[in-house]
């Protein structure tokens, strides 16, 4: 594998970003492509000085405290709406949200953005939107949970490929934020692309998530997408415990060996879910963030068994304007690129709404405008590390078919606490129509996955499927599914933390790099161009 060279240079940052942060370039020279491959497969060693156990960050870090003034915005994220002519502007009114207490009135504090053009001599614009609470209850202590004010506002008729500066807050209370800035997306043609695209997964509250933070900023990329397990809120109980849940083997029932605390409980230390957006603000409230749930965002309550709460609470996602009525699955624009986020944990079979959506927007999607399509969610198909191996199977059974016909070009999973990249693959069958499969779990939290089931003795325990509170994703398993050597469709995959940059050239062509965190800037661990063969691999309609 050829190494990334990456100069270093610095530059002005218009403001996108806080602070002035290096600018990475990449020389593209001699970089393989998937039409070289089909590759074999490789495994990069373990680095020894690697600790693959990951820390949360204390209560005390500084980036967790809450505002002073309870009206002042906190918590602010910027996210796309269907298109380039559109953005949600999404933030929290905290006020409480300590145990017990009562629940604040949403209609108590106006939602307002305050916009324009970046060095525009224009007046502010300004749109208004909707504000929600939510609340989780804890049997075991008899105690309740009530979210602070959860503002939405969409804001539409929106320039593409333009920087905005904004408000948002109460003008009449005097609680407005402080400036920020965002670009939307260019214009979906074939032409037109975001310039850097980061994709990270399972990043969690960690001493590695303040590095992984750090290098998304530092690349100063125009959109992210983060894929499950956000503030990992669901490993802790109500009383703060934290919980061990990273050796946790369960059935599809939630039982099994030293699963009763980590999966029954059916609590969780939702102020966790606060300090995660407190400290993702300098990333999410200038750099369009898309978020895709995973398995630590289900969080079932105690009394009625309502799932994703938090997460569907906190977050705007383009649902309706992508003809979906539930955050858990949507599509949306990002110039020639359409990207549709799925959902593990949600019915997927031919019956199903999920099903039905998915079939009806790989239809309508107009390959002339976006020639990319990128599919994502949480739970790998294509990964050979021991931890959640095929527990995917039944989805990928109901959806791999589909997503082949409509020539999906790259799929993106989390969930397995590691990276691993495949060559073009089709019912676990090389071919060169078939996507490329990603598995970027290793954002920074969880313990890291080192065990492949090709290893001896490393082929997983066949009584023990899924750990989710569904059954949906526990699929067929026999003694056959545990190769003896590592799978030719696996090209690429190691054990590190980090992220990946996702580079779109034109309309056949995407750079992928994966970056470690401890290599930093200097060094990427995989890098290759994805390539697009449109006159070979037809779309079946």
């Amino acid at each position: 594998m050829k190494k990334m060279v990456v100069n270093y240079t610095m530059t002005s940052m218009y403001l996108l970003v806080i602070l002035v942060c290096a600018v990475i370039i990449i020389t593209v020279d001699a970089f393989p492509s998937t039409v070289d491959g089909p590759f074999t497969p490789v495994t990069a060693p373990l680095d020894p000085n690697l600790n693959p156990v990951a820390f949360d960050l204390p209560e005390s870090d500084p980036s967790f405290v809450q505002p002073n003034w309870k009206f002042l915005p906190e918590q602010i994220s910027v996210s796309l709406s269907y298109n380039s002519d559109s953005v949600w502007i999404s933030w929290v009114t905290t006020g409480c949200c300590e145990e017990d207490s009562l629940p604040l009135d949403p209609n108590s504090v106006q939602s307002i953005v305050q916009y324009r053009e970046f060095n525009a001599r224009t007046s502010n614009k300004h749109a208004t939107g909707h504000s929600i609470v939510y609340n989780q209850q804890y049997n075991a202590l008899k105690k309740n949970y009530t979210s602070g004010i959860i503002h939405h506002v969409q804001l539409t008729g929106l320039k593409p490929n333009t920087l905005y500066q904004y408000r948002c807050g109460d003008p009449s209370l005097s609680a407005m934020s402080r400036d920020y800035y965002f670009r939307t997306m260019p214009k979906s043609t074939s032409e037109s692309y975001p310039h850097r695209i980061i994709v990270a997964g399972d990043l969690g509250l960690t001493y590695n998530t303040s590095t992984v933070l750090t290098h998304i900023l530092s690349n100063h990329p125009d959109l992210v997408v983060l894929i499950g397990g956000f503030s990992y809120a669901d490993t802790y109980l109500a009383n703060k415990t934290k919980l061990n849940c990273s050796s946790c083997q369960c059935d599809h029932n939630g039982t099994g060996s030293g699963c009763d605390s980590c999966y029954n409980s059916r609590e969780s230390y939702q102020p966790r879910w606060d300090y995660w957006g407190r400290f993702m603000e300098p990333l999410t409230a200038n750099v369009p963030t898309m978020m895709v749930a995973g398995e630590h965002e289900i969080e079932p309550h105690t009394d009625d068994n309502l799932s994703f709460v938090a997460y569907s609470s906190r977050f705007a996602f383009p649902s309706n304007e992508s003809g979906s009525f539930s955050p858990l699955y949507y599509s949306f624009n990002a110039g020639g690129a359409h990207f549709i986020v799925l959902n593990a944990y949600t019915p997927y079979d031919y019956s199903s709404d999920q099903y039905i959506w998915l079939e009806n927007d790989l239809r309508n999607t107009n390959r002339s405008e976006t020639p990319w399509v990128v599919a994502t969610w949480s739970l790998p198909w294509y990964s050979t590390f021991r931890g959640h191996y095929r527990e995917g199977e039944s989805m990928r059974i109901n959806l791999e078919d589909l997503l082949y016909s409509y020539q999906v070009d790259i799929v993106f999973n989390s969930q397995v606490d590691a990276y691993e990249r495949s060559n073009r693959v089709y019912n676990y069958t090389l071919d060169q129509c078939g996507p490329v499969y990603i598995t970027i779990g290793a954002g920074g939290a969880g313990k890291l996955e080192t065990e492949h089931v090709d290893d001896p003795g490393n082929c997983p325990d066949h009584s023990h499927g899924s750990c989710s509170w569904f059954n949906f994703t526990l699929g067929p398993v026999n003694d056959e599914l545990c190769p003896l050597n590592q799978p030719d469709y696996s090209a690429n995959r190691e054990s590190s933390f980090g992220v990946g940059m996702l580079e779109v050239k034109n309309e056949t062509h995407v750079l992928w790099s994966w970056n470690r965190n401890q290599n930093l800037y200097n060094l990427a661990g995989d890098v290759i161009y994805i390539v697009r063969q449109p006159d070979i691999c037809s779309v079946y309609n």
